[in-house]
């Protein structure tokens, strides 16, 4: 039996953070960082059941072309989604009356809709990635045993050996989207490996009053390769999601609307319309099967 110190359920039945109650969760879940986002995808779905929010955390259930899905906000970065990720499956697979563990696990479908800025110069503004690869340069990952498991450690190691990976940060991780996730996007995303950063500034090669401890960071991340595969953009979640649904047994991914393009220092300010354009190929997507 899992202790309530390690899984906090409300007096109403429902998970600590979330504010959602086991049957509130549909089995398609699509999620978003800005909680005002979740109100835009929002205006797609017919019959919503309820909108709550708790914190940063905004979530609303509905249906879109029949089929139930649940929208969540998580906020900015990967200790959210730590949270969000871990809460989701407790949901799906624990019992919450007799906090006991499920016998016959479910897996759920999540797909992070986000904004990104590219690394490439032929990324163009307005473009969708998929992250068919995330690297986290957070440590999220390395905290869970059975870390090396899901990685991919040829090319980590690649990798910090290219960019001269400072001894001081986490140790990255790579890790693949879902299969099912990854096909869905095969033939109307551009094809990425996409890092999640740990912050906005630094983290991401932005200079203001602080110089890096990495001074050479984009150009090493825009001319790194490994067969196949480049880093094509930055966002701040994609990574813990591939990785925690990796460990637990879930379909997911990450796909990004760019709305930047760090190497060409040009950006989009008027995104908004790439954004629902986004959310209508994402919702077209989830649903599909």
């Amino acid at each position: 039996m899992i202790a309530e110190s390690e899984l906090i359920i409300n007096d109403d039945g429902s998970v600590f953070h979330l504010h959602i109650r086991p049957e509130e969760l549909a089995d398609r879940i699509i999620l978003v960082g800005d909680p005002g986002r979740v109100d835009m995808v929002s205006e797609y779905l017919q019959d919503i059941e309820f909108r709550k929010q708790s914190r940063e955390f905004v979530s609303v259930t509905g249906k879109y072309a029949g089929k139930r899905l649940s929208v969540i906000s998580t906020g900015i970065g990967t200790d959210n989604i730590d949270i969000v990720m871990n809460e989701l499956d407790a949901l799906a697979n624990i019992d919450f009356k007799t906090r006991e563990i499920r016998k016959e696990k479910k897996s759920l479908d999540i797909l992070r809709i986000g904004t990104s800025g590219a690394i490439q110069p032929d990324i163009p503004l307005g473009s969708f990635v998929f992250a068919h690869i995330s690297i986290g340069c957070d440590g999220l990952l390395n905290w869970y045993a059975g870390r090396d498991a899901i990685a991919m450690p040829d090319i980590e190691e690649a990798f910090k050996k290219h960019t001269g990976w400072n001894r001081h940060l986490p140790d990255p991780y790579f890790v693949r989207a879902g299969a099912r996730m990854s096909a869905k996007f095969a033939d109307c995303t551009i094809k990425g490996m996409t890092i999640a950063a740990s912050g906005f500034y630094g983290p991401q090669g932005r200079v203001l009053r602080m110089p890096l401890a990495m001074p050479d960071m984009l150009d090493t991340f825009e001319s790194f390769r490994f067969g196949e595969w480049r880093v094509t953009n930055f966002e701040m979640e994609g990574s813990a999601i591939a990785g925690i649904a990796a460990h637990l047994g879930h379909n997911a991914g990450t796909v990004c609307c760019i709305i930047a393009n760090r190497y060409l220092k040009s950006s989009n300010p008027d995104y908004k319309p790439q954004v629902r354009k986004l959310i209508e190929l994402a919702l077209g997507k989830l649903t599909e099967d």
